[in-house]
């Protein structure tokens, strides 16, 4: 039995996305067999954020610093912007190193069942960086949901008054898969999306 302490540790790590009851218990263990190693440095790790953490006020990025890192790098192109939902979605394209531009995180989706309205997002901000002009191309990088596609479509609807390209991220057939294997809505979008054979 684990004292008071250990079991409200452990419960902690049961709530993070990802880790059920009995991963949290092995994690625990392990960050106590391996005291200096590994439980020191997360709790100083741990410290430091929680110290620190700001949300960017430009792009709605999560760092220790604000403006973000991403929004101090002078090798992103300024010209290129990208919409995402959450900073989950923020850091996912940026891992991947294939969009040289800059980013807004509106913070959330449309969604009438959960009552996220417009206003509740950062969509004004988004409209006022728009306004401030230097911008050429926003891509809509919402997730292939229905509450995804209303917000892609609700913003495109507010955004096209300025003289930007209005892109989407292309959705349809993932690399490597199987007609057999994908549902139908993947499948709509795909003939949907279909474009001449070069």
């Amino acid at each position: 039995m684990a004292s008071t302490e250990i079991e409200a540790l452990t419960q902690a790590l049961a709530r993070l996305p990802g880790l059920g009851p009995r991963s949290a218990r092995r994690a625990v263990l392990h960050l106590m067999k391996k005291r200096e190693g590994a439980l020191e440095p997360l709790l100083a790790a741990l410290q430091q954020v929680a110290a620190n953490l700001r949300t960017c006020a430009t792009c709605g990025n999560l760092d220790t610093a604000n403006p973000c890192a991403i929004c101090r790098d002078p090798r992103r192109d300024e010209r290129l912007l990208c919409v995402v939902e959450e900073v989950a979605d923020l850091w996912a394209l940026d891992r991947s190193r294939l969009f040289p531009g800059r980013f807004h995180v509106l913070g959330g989706r449309l969604s009438a069942l959960e009552g996220v309205r417009p206003e509740d997002l950062a969509i004004d901000a988004l409209i006022s960086r728009l306004a401030a002009g230097g911008i050429d191309e926003v891509v809509l990088a919402m997730n292939a949901t229905l509450e995804g596609q209303t917000t892609a479509h609700y913003l495109a609807e507010r955004l096209e008054k300025f003289p930007v390209r209005l892109t989407q991220l292309a959705h349809g057939l993932p690399v490597g898969g199987e007609l057999d294997y994908l549902d139908e809505g993947t499948l709509a979008q795909a003939l949907r999306a279909r474009r001449p054979v070069a």
